[in-house]
């Protein structure tokens, strides 16, 4: 009995003494995302070896995407993934990553996100501990019923679009409309709206592909939605030495690399599944293409008055923009060199 009584005590120990952490996703099970956080969960808590144990909450069933930003500050979820534009001026600094500065690919744009962090450490994450970031693939526009070959036949049209993006949108022409992802398939069906500016990952992983029926190729201009993976900063700094490094060399070493390979793929993928339900994609020729790179690059002139108005000096936010181009060059000479498959060859 008092063998018993012992194990059983020690046992109760080990259990209370196994940090639980819960990790927000809003996107569905199914979605690349889901699936990869699934594996990065699984692996990570085999390294931490009964010291941590991570489970994550998908769908939106902890938090969706606008209040991930707020849930993981507050310490709702003790780690949330979603992207800037939900929260508009939360993260100001880093919406420079969804401005069309010509990123070609999620693997480059990813790439580029982690370096201007690293480089620049926007004071905007101090509330958190940034794991990674990554980005969305290059947004384009994606039409219900209407065909769009030219600028010109973009005016008006009511186009889902968030943060940066909407301004983008607009900048084309279009009416943007703030739509949460996860209502866009709805929002298309009743005709909300006519279409969306976005990857065309999105086609097959939110199955909008099923309802929409044209792609405009406009992946020239190159803009990105900018995500992140962070944690809860109290929560951060209560996690032993050791299971910090375990999480930082792991998320940086392992689980990027191929998470950004993942993100070029699923966009050739989605690209694929649409035309085989029967979608259309439109390709641009360089000179119209430049027509639509023209009409959006007022949305990086507002972008620096907004962060001038901030605080932040003209020069500086230069500086950035300067930064960002020369690593998007830097980046694609190493996508090329590694081969990484891409949706637009560029």
């Amino acid at each position: 009995m008092f063998v018993f009584a012992f194990l059983f005590s020690v046992s109760s120990v080990t259990c209370a003494d196994v940090i639980k952490l819960k990790l927000a996703n809003y996107f569905p099970t199914t979605h690349m995302n889901s699936v990869m956080l699934a594996k990065y969960c699984e692996e990570l808590n085999k390294k931490l070896a009964g010291k941590v144990e991570i489970t994550q909450y998908t769908g939106g069933t902890l938090l969706t995407a606008p209040k991930m930003a707020a849930g993981v500050a507050t310490g709702i979820a003790d780690i949330g993934f979603s992207h800037c534009s939900y929260t508009r001026g939360r993260f100001p600094v880093m919406e420079i990553m969804e401005l069309p500065l010509g990123f070609p690919s999620p693997w480059i744009a990813g790439h580029v996100a982690n370096d201007f962090y690293d480089k620049f450490k926007p004071k905007e994450w101090d509330a958190y501990h940034p794991i990674v970031f990554s980005t969305s693939p290059i947004n384009v526009l994606q039409t219900l019923s209407k065909p769009v070959k030219t600028l010109e036949e973009v005016k008006g049209m009511k186009l889902r679009g968030t943060g940066r993006i909407g301004d983008i949108a607009k900048a084309l022409g279009a009416v943007p409309m703030p739509v949460e992802i996860v209502d866009t398939y709805e929002a298309l069906r009743r005709g909300v709206v006519e279409g969306n500016f976005g990857p065309l990952e999105q086609l097959k992983g939110f199955k909008i592909g099923e309802v929409e029926k044209y792609v405009t190729a406009s992946w020239k201009i190159g803009s990105v939605f900018s995500f992140y993976l962070v944690m809860n900063k109290h929560k951060w700094n209560s996690l032993p030495a050791d299971v910090q490094k375990i999480i930082t060399d792991y998320s940086n070493n392992d689980f990027l690399p191929r998470w950004l390979v993942e993100w070029n793929a699923i966009d050739i993928e989605g690209g694929e599944w649409f035309k085989k339900q029967g979608g259309q994609i439109i390709p641009l020729s360089d000179a119209e293409s430049a027509k639509w790179v023209k009409a959006a690059d007022p949305v990086i002139g507002d972008f620096k008055k907004d962060m001038v108005a901030k605080g932040y000096k003209a020069a500086e936010v230069d500086g950035w923009i300067s930064f960002i181009k020369e690593r998007i060059e830097y980046w694609k000479g190493q996508e090329k060199a590694k081969k990484v498959p891409t949706a637009y060859q560029y």
